[in-house]
């Protein structure tokens, strides 16, 4: 290869004609293509997973707008750095935009210390995090900015960013590449750009041309990427890899695998809430009511991570990841509030039933708000049978229990109630 930038570097779009992904936010007419055309972009945040062009949005905006750029990685830059910046684009003619990349891993005395620019307008804040920002960013700074969700590249995304990667391969290094099946290449690269473009570039390099042609098909891409673990992961992001790989284990229900990679992440100085955050996330919605403790436990690991830290949390950590890996699974309650938020957006806001109906005054309960309510307590068993539904959607059954011992239990109560209405 010619150059000896990353493909991923050289790649880099500086146009927003050349984005690839993101339609709802940067196409024609959407939130933030509008904000940007009209030359008034609010400080934002911007959320989602790696790869998926955080970082070259901020650049193409501040390109786009002609802005004086300034960037900070939270992982090496303190306060002192900060400061800087904020000087910096004081004494700027330009308006300034400031990128902070992995803003969630910013403490608070750190983010506080944006406030006061970002609240003057002396800084346009770009912050971008594959955390949640509500878990993760103070509030006083939240409310200042905007929060758009970035989305995993789709297969069609993937596919634009492959072509362009073959077609500047090609002329770097003169040797003709014919991709025969691209499944492999998509699948390990889960909607990650960066992933995508460093595979291409490693099976380019990895690969000895026959008749100057490199031939890329499934095989040849899961075979040289095992080979080459280290050189594919050179940014660092199997992290995310070993977290999907912890998680996948406790679901399972292997406690030993669970304990292997919450050892390796350990090693690696992952962040500890990160860890306890991801279980806690697990014990609804992968055990929920199966066993309802295991949320009530991983919240207190989370807490007592919170209030040790390292090294002493280790043993947490470990207690938590083998409690939810042993215990019952299912994903009950987790498909219930999906269901509902289906029919929800199907049917719209449909009239809540009058017998439900909150009738805090006399006009509200002459008119029938309230009027056929059954107090449960007043009723044998605490229970009165009624319709607490729309009509247009009674009977709906939007939570089924899982098979395991506890959720049975829930099944068959729910049948004596109900008797066949929800099909329990």
């Amino acid at each position: 290869m010619g150059d000896n930038k990353p493909l991923a570097e050289i790649l880099r779009p500086s146009t927003l004609e050349d984005y690839v992904g993101q339609e709802h936010l940067v196409g024609e007419g959407c939130i933030l293509k509008k904000a940007i055309d009209a030359g008034n972009i609010p400080s934002m945040i911007f959320w989602g997973p790696p790869g998926v062009g955080k970082t070259t949005l901020a650049h193409i905006i501040s390109n786009r707008l002609s802005h004086t750029f300034f960037t900070l990685s939270a992982i090496n830059s303190g306060v002192k750095d900060i400061r800087e910046v904020i000087e910096k684009a004081k004494a700027s003619a330009t308006k300034s935009i400031l990128f902070i990349d992995e803003i969630h891993r910013f403490s608070k005395s750190q983010q506080d210390s944006l406030l006061g620019a970002v609240e003057k307008g002396i800084i346009t804040l770009i912050g971008a995090t594959t955390e949640n920002p509500s878990f993760e960013v103070i509030s006083p700074l939240l409310s200042r900015c905007q929060v758009y969700i970035l989305k995993p590249l789709s297969a069609t995304d993937l596919r634009v960013l492959l072509r362009k990667s073959i077609q500047k391969t090609e002329e770097q290094s003169g040797v003709i590449i014919k991709v025969l099946e691209d499944e492999a290449l998509l699948r390990i690269s889960g909607g990650d750009a960066r992933k995508l473009l460093n595979a291409v570039e490693l099976i380019a390099t990895a690969s000895i041309p026959e008749n100057n042609t490199i031939i890329i098909n499934n095989d040849s891409t899961t075979r040289i990427i095992q080979q080459n673990l280290a050189y594919y992961d050179k940014s660092g992001e199997m992290h995310y890899d070993i977290i999907s790989a912890f998680i996948k284990s406790m679901r399972g229900s292997d406690p030993n695998a669970a304990v292997y990679w919450l050892a390796r992440m350990i090693e690696s100085g992952e962040d500890p809430l990160f860890i306890a955050r991801r279980m806690l996330i697990l014990a609804s919605e992968d055990i929920g009511n199966a066993n309802p403790n295991a949320l009530l436990l991983a919240n207190a690991c989370f807490d007592a991570v919170h209030k040790t830290g390292y090294p002493e949390c280790r043993i947490i950590l470990s207690q938590c990841a083998v409690y939810l890996a042993t215990s019952p699974k299912s994903n009950a309650t987790y498909l219930a509030i999906g269901n509902a938020l289906e029919l929800v957006r199907r049917k719209g806001d449909l009239p809540v039933p009058l017998a439900i109906r909150n009738a805090p005054t006399n006009l509200m309960k002459d008119i029938g708000y309230g009027s056929g309510y059954k107090y449960a307590h007043d009723y044998e068993r605490n229970f009165a049978d009624m319709e607490f539904l729309p009509d247009e959607i009674a009977g709906s059954t939007l939570y089924n229990p899982g098979q395991n011992p506890r959720e049975n239990e829930t099944r068959n109560y729910l049948r004596s109630i109900w008797k066949n209405k929800y099909k329990y």
